[in-house]
Formats: C-alpha cells, structure tokens, sequence
C-alpha cells in the first residue's frame, strides 16, 4: 500500500474509533448537553424546599377550664388547615392582652411568612417603640410560640428537633406540696415520692405563708382598711415557719429527695439572707425568688454569705435583664416564664448564654402558664444542654378536653410528645364553655396594711 494511501486508512479507521467512542459516551452521558442534563436530572426532595406560606389572621382564644385565666394565639395560615398555637397567658390582666393579639399584632402579621421567626419577633419587639412589658410580650410570646408550632409541622418534626435534638430521655419535673402544717406537708412528700417524684417544693400555705395564719387576724382588717379580699402575710412568723418545715420533712422523708421552696420575695431582703443561710444543713435544690427584681443588688452579700443555689427571674420582663446576673454568678438557676419573656426564640437565648456561666433553666410552669405554654417549656428542656428543672402541672380532664395534647407526667418526667410542631392543640369549642374573668388576687399586706411586693 502506497504511503498515500496509508495515510488515507488509518484517518479512516481513526474516524471510526470516534464514532464508536462518541456512541458510547452518549450511552454514559459524558458528551451531554447542560440542556439535556437539566431535562433528565430531577432535583431532590430535600433540595426542593418548601413553598412559601403566609400569615392569614392572628386572634386570641380565651378560657379558664382550671380556673386560672388562660389566652391562646392562633395563627391561621395562607395553606388550608395549617395553623399554629402559642400561650399568650398574662393572668392578672388577660383582657388586656386580647386586643393587642386580635388588633395590634393581627394588622402587623397579615401576609408576612411564617417562616421568617427572627425577623418577626424582633420587628414586632420595636414596633411599638417604647418596648417589652407583660402585656405587649404575653401578646408576642403566643405568637413566637405559634410560629415554632407551624415550622415544626411544615418540617413534620417536633419542635425540639428544629432547637438541636434531644439531650436527656424526658423533662425532670418537680411538684407542689403545701399544707397547714409541717407534718401534713411531710405525708404530701412522701406521696409524691411514691409517685417517682426526685424533686418536690414545700410551703406551708401559700406564698409567704398566706392562707395557714387564720389564728392571726391582723390590724388592717380589724380597721377595714384595704379590701376583704387582700391576704394577709406575717413575716416573722413565715421567717419561723420555714426552717422548721425543711427540718420535719427532711427528717421524714430522708436526704434522697430534693427539697425547693419559694419565698416569692415576700420578706426584706436581709431577713431573706438570714434565713436561707439557716437553710443550709437541710441542703435545698433550691430557694426560689429571694428578692424582688428592685432589690437585685443584694444578690451580692447573698451570694458572700450562703452557698445554697438560688432560682431567679420569672418578673423579668427583658432578656437582658439576665445578662449581668449570669455573667456575675449572682444565681444558678434561670427561672424564667416564657410568654413573660417573649417566647421560644428569646427563651432559647438566655438558655445558650446560661451554658456558658454554668447557670441551668428551670422554666416557671405555674397553673396560669397554659398546656400550650407547657409544650414550649419542655420543646426547650429536652433539646439544651444546661437544662435544670423543670416545674410541673398536673391537668384536670376538662383542662385536658380543651387541650388535646396536654403534657404527661410518667415517674416525675414530662413526656416530650413526638408529633410535629408542639403536640398539642385547643378545642375551640369546649374553651368557650369556660369563659375568663377579671378578678385578681396578688395583693398581700403585712398587720398594718402596708403592700407586699411579690
């Protein structure tokens, strides 16, 4: 073969060996077009994202099935039957917190989307210029708390998993023992202890002792000063009380138990210092709010003279309250009320930077907070890592009609529910059948009459 004619054979067989490679790389896909790429590749369902939703109507829900005056936010979205629920529970004043949901924050929300928590809160927070205070934050933590409930149920996750996942097994609670006397508060325990319960809080009568001094009739009433209706609290006799009560319990019910108490700063502040230093040998988990928030620079000489922990800041209003406390190691353990302070998204804050000053949560968790709020509490319990305590409720079957999803009590732990959002929910009709009042209890005066701050 001419060299010509080599040449023109081995482009021939070249070509071919092309043609060959080309059809294979067609079969592979190497040789693809971007365009036939994009006809053939379909996009995952996680890269997908979900389609945007809207707020429909903001509006306050309110009932009193255990008593207590209870106002829910509903927050009805652009998507048909997706809505979420958030505790918005000012007790004292809830009739005032009813027009600041259904007019103020119904008007700012319409048509923003739900998904946009952090930008909501805070544009809310400044919206009304002079900022915080109970009603205006009760109003934004229902909302706060409703918008978690919709992303947790547009991720089909609980609410806890979109703050980091579980950290414990359930939510370690403490419950309410109180009786006339020392004894009768010693069988409470022990029942209570039966039950699976580690932690348990003790008061003799109310807050302060109010309610077991009935022998004692003071000055203010005998002079009708005041209202009938005002209570009555004897500071030297609680003062009294107090330690002999941790005394007789302890010795009953032995040293496995923990032991809290709530002053509910009802005495002067160095009458406070002096009788927790009293308290020590009986070694308490906790002493609940020894000083009022106008009285937080006795932290310090309570601080220099007793190491017993201490539980402050459910009259917070303002999350920067706690920052100096915490920084200074003023307390151990952050007592804060969630729709008080404005919700999850502010709660979760504190609750981060306590980790850092090794100071614990323990949400308050009274009768007035709401199922609803109880939810929020122990959807932050189970995910942070510095969690403490956690106080609990036990809800009455009409509660449980009203809210169905109520929190659950197994051994002395809450039961976190799996369900998206928050788990629980609020039967619109059976909350009508318990209509709120406006009646008000917090007024306690010493024997002359003089106010109590609580």
């Amino acid at each position: 073969m001419s060299k010509p004619e080599l040449q023109s054979e081995t482009s021939r067989r070249n070509a071919l060996k092309l043609l060959g490679l080309g059809s294979t790389a067609g079969v592979f896909g190497l040789f693809d077009t971007s365009k036939a790429r994009a006809e053939t590749y379909e996009t995952p369902a996680y890269a997908k994202g979900a389609a945007p939703v809207t707020i429909k109507s903001v509006r306050a829900i309110t009932t009193a099935p255990g008593g207590s005056n209870l106002v829910i936010v509903k927050v009805e979205t652009s998507e048909p039957g997706l809505y979420g629920v958030g505790c918005a529970t000012f007790t004292q004043r809830a009739l005032v917190v009813v027009p600041a949901i259904n007019t103020y924050l119904n008007e700012f929300c319409v048509g923003k989307d739900v998904d946009n928590i952090e930008d909501m809160w805070q544009s809310a927070y400044v919206s009304s210029y002079w900022r915080n205070g109970p009603v205006l934050n009760n109003a934004l933590s229902g909302l706060d708390q409703a918008l978690w409930d919709i992303k947790g149920k547009r991720a089909n996750m609980p609410v806890y998993q979109l703050l980091g996942g579980k950290s414990r097994i359930a939510v370690d609670t403490y419950t309410h023992a109180s009786g006339p006397t020392p004894e009768a508060i010693a069988d409470k325990v022990q029942q209570f202890m039966e039950m699976g319960f580690r932690h348990v809080r003790i008061q003799q009568g109310g807050y302060g002792g109010v309610g077991a001094m009935q022998e004692l009739k003071p000055d203010f009433k005998t002079a009708g000063y005041g209202r009938e209706t005002d209570d009555f609290s004897d500071q030297r006799t609680y003062l009294k009380r107090v330690p002999k009560m941790f005394d007789v319990v302890r010795k009953r019910c032995g040293e496995d138990i923990q032991l809290l108490h709530d002053m509910h700063e009802l005495t002067e502040p160095i009458d406070a210092i002096n009788m927790i230093k009293g308290l020590e040998e009986y070694r308490p988990y906790f002493i609940e709010d020894p000083f009022s928030p106008e009285n937080m620079n006795w932290f310090k000489q309570l601080r220099q003279t007793t190491a017993v922990p201490i539980a402050m800041g459910e009259l917070f209003n303002n999350i920067n309250e706690f920052k100096e406390p915490m920084a200074n190691h003023l307390f151990d353990f952050i007592r804060i009320h969630i729709s008080q302070i404005g919700g999850i998204t502010p709660a979760m804050k504190v609750a981060r930077l306590g980790e850092w000053f090794n100071v614990r949560t323990a949400w308050h968790g009274p009768g007035d907070t709401s199922p609803v709020g109880h939810a929020a509490n122990n959807s932050i319990d189970i995910a942070v890592w510095n969690f403490g305590i956690q106080e609990s409720q036990m809800f009455s079957d009409k509660v449980k009609e009203v809210f169905p999803g109520c929190p659950t009590i197994k051994n002395g732990y809450y039961q976190v529910s799996e369900s998206p959002g928050l788990g629980i929910d609020i039967n619109e009709k059976e909350a009508a059948k318990y209509p709120i009042g406006t009646k008000s209890r917090w007024t306690v005066r010493k024997n002359d009459g003089t106010i109590l701050k609580p």
